[in-house]
């Protein structure tokens, strides 16, 4: 198959007024973005549109990368044609040729005046058009109602567009445009669902995963950067704040309440999440809880934990069951990294009975008798690992930690 340019249109931002304008300027400069790789393309933009010339680069596999764009709704592959009659006809016919139409196949055709200047409406191009590819394919079969083929053509002023797909695109709003948030990233299945939901409302995610070497292994670790490797796949790039949680993780073992632990380390987690969002100037955190899915998660265990933080804290699956959370990590391509066999500081610590209805003021109270608690969540967020993902999988940034014996 042969195209020119792929259409691409916006979603349910256009109905946003005076912001559209900026939201539309995001989705231009996330397509700069992923089109780095592709050196030939070029962008044009029109009122509620991009197109995106081809010039001569595979429109396959661009397309696979544009519909991961936040804010475009639809693709088309579109063949361009001058603003003539007979050529617009001959562009019809090839396309319906590369198409290649069975016996039975039905079809119609849709046409689209745009540009007034035209001399034929787009009522009378329906026929001036499907006449011709009738007499070309007499295997074809007419149905307005439900064709297996629907030739779109539209007449704007400077080209005429001859398209038949339409291809979806992942919707929502354009990156960035809501503003910033610190997404909590574990190992799990639920984190990176709970990122790209928060991306698809217009969030910019930054990531943060605490890991406890030697607990838990130099691959788990990898593991979770695979996983936003594939979450910059859809924002262009993404930062990752890597956290040793060791010290914070022992320093609550040693306090006798392992029922507690879970909700003890979580409530440190996003103490040390608030500390970095200050820093990289983010305005909430985003976790991918799940209301009842585990003790951790019971409305009691979430109200407790939530109070550890003064930002505003958002859980995009909050009332998703399993099955759905797990269908759309599948969709978006995290599901086989997130059962990788790599368990993370949370799972590793579960105790054997965890409380599902923790106290808010006995949890206060360990915490208060964990002397240096606070120095050692300073410590961790000083000594954190910041990492850039970009969508081709380059790495930068990364610090190597320096590693210091004790000499005393």
């Amino acid at each position: 198959m042969h195209y020119d340019m792929l259409l691409l249109r916006f979603g349910e931002f256009t109905l946003k007024g005076k912001n559209r304008a900026r939201f539309e300027k995001a989705v231009l400069n996330h397509v700069k973005l992923l089109l780095k790789p592709f050196p030939g393309a070029s962008l044009r933009k029109e009122f509620g549109r991009i197109y995106v010339v081809l010039g001569g680069e595979p429109y396959e596999q661009i397309i696979q990368v544009l519909q991961k764009v936040f804010g475009i709704t639809t693709i088309s592959p579109v063949k361009m044609a001058p603003v003539e009659l007979d050529t617009i006809i001959e562009t019809s016919v090839a396309l319906m040729r590369e198409l290649n139409p069975t016996e039975g196949t039905t079809f119609k055709v849709n046409a689209r005046r745009v540009w007034k200047g035209f001399a034929h409406s787009s009522h009378e191009m329906n026929h001036l058009i499907g006449s011709p590819v009738l007499r070309e394919f007499p295997v074809l079969k007419v149905d307005v109602r439900q064709p297996d083929i629907e030739l779109r053509v539209e007449v704007r002023e400077q080209a005429a567009y001859i398209f038949s797909d339409i291809i979806t695109a992942v919707g929502g709003y354009p990156l960035g445009t809501n503003g910033k948030a610190m997404l909590l990233l574990s190992g799990g299945i639920d984190s990176p669902v709970a990122g790209w939901s928060s991306m698809r409302r217009g969030l910019e995610i930054e990531c943060v995963h605490f890991y406890s070497y030697p607990f838990t292994s130099e691959r788990a670790k990898e593991k979770v950067i695979d996983l936003a490797r594939v979450l910059a796949g859809y924002a262009g790039r993404i930062k990752i704040h890597l956290v040793p949680f060791t010290e914070v993780q022992t320093a609550f073992t040693r306090t006798g309440q392992d029922n507690l632990i879970i909700t003890l380390m979580r409530r440190s987690m996003l103490r040390i999440a608030t500390m970095l969002a200050e820093r990289e100037g983010a305005l909430a955190l985003v976790t991918g809880d799940s209301l009842g899915q585990v003790a951790s998660q019971t409305l009691s265990s979430m109200n407790v934990i939530g109070r550890s933080t003064e930002l505003p804290l958002l859980r995009p699956l909050v009332m998703m069951d399993k099955q759905e959370i797990t269908e759309i990590a599948k969709q978006i391509g995290t599901y086989d990294l997130s059962i990788l066999p790599y368990e993370d500081c949370c799972t590793l610590f579960v105790p054997k009975s965890p409380t599902t209805n923790p106290n808010l003021w006995v949890v206060q109270k360990i915490e208060a008798s964990i002397r240096d608690l606070n120095t050692l969540i300073e410590q961790a967020v000083a000594i954190t690992e910041t990492v850039v993902l970009e969508a081709d999988g380059a790495i930068k940034g990364r610090k190597e930690e320096v590693v210091q014996e004790d000499w005393f």
